[in-house]
């Protein structure tokens, strides 16, 4: 059954008509308020002008429309690059004093202990590296191993030298690390000079590896004894413990 709905006429105006009846008229949406332009078409925020470019450089705005004042404003002066310290020295890195410290260990009979009492770490990181880097070539990557080693031996001569000096030991653990790596340098010329003798030749290495690790021994044992006090007592303690930090690090070289 299907329900029927009662639909009203639609009655359209006539448009002849002009009198008075009430006739509804069509409405248009008005227009937008749009703001008047500038006459010029130059973009207002964006000038080509040279003289008002450098105008605009001699006094910079500010991020909120303002100006910044110059340094000279202030009257401190205009700061420089030239008062800045260099970036080295910045970081605690100092190559001459790294120099200085590297070359006294190359004679271990004549080494110069008044270099070594400030220590550092930037010149074991580089001996460190090349290290690794003359291990890599001959075909042993030891990066973590020979980190690892460096940290050991550190914790090792500093725990042996303050149970032998006792109360009187005064050698920390940063110094040590500092002895150890620098004094690591001729095991580095050891692994060098490895490159260019055949693995054949067991007995050479050996003899080789042996002369580099007293090298290193003997140059240890003396910045230990000569930087801290209480240990002339115990040279010969030292000098077994130093015999045995570099004589690991010369098995990873020859083998």
């Amino acid at each position: 059954m299907t329900k029927d709905f009662a639909v009203p006429p639609v009655v359209f105006p006539s448009g002849g008509s002009s009198g008075g009846a009430n006739v509804q008229q069509r409405r248009f949406p008005a227009t937008p308020f749009q703001p008047p332009r500038p006459s010029s078409s130059a973009i207002p925020f964006m000038s080509f002008d040279i003289g008002s470019a450098a105008a605009s450089s001699a006094t910079p705005a500010g991020p909120f429309g303002g100006t910044i004042a110059s340094s000279s404003s202030f009257g401190g002066g205009s700061a420089s690059f030239e008062d800045e310290e260099p970036l080295l020295d910045e970081l605690g890195i100092h190559p001459d004093q790294i120099w200085k410290k590297t070359r006294s260990i190359l004679n271990p009979f004549r080494i110069n202990q008044a270099v070594h009492k400030d220590s550092d770490l930037s010149g074991p990181i580089f001996l460190y590296l090349a290290l690794c880097l003359f291990q890599l070539l001959a075909g042993k990557i030891q990066f973590g191993v020979i980190l690892g080693w460096i940290v050991v031996s550190s914790i090792f001569l500093y725990v042996v030298f303050n149970m032998l000096a006792g109360r009187n030991g005064n050698l920390n653990l940063h110094t040590c690390t500092s002895l150890v790596g620098y004094c690591l340098l001729p095991v580095v010329v050891l692994s060098a000079v490895s490159l260019f003798v055949p693995q054949g030749a067991g007995p050479v290495r050996f003899v080789l590896a042996a002369l580099f690790v007293l090298w290193s021994t003997r140059a240890c044992s003396t910045l230990v004894v000569s930087l801290a006090d209480g240990g002339e007592e115990h040279r010969g303690l030292i000098a077994y413990a130093s015999f045995l930090i570099y004589t690991l690090f010369s098995l990873l070289v020859i083998f």
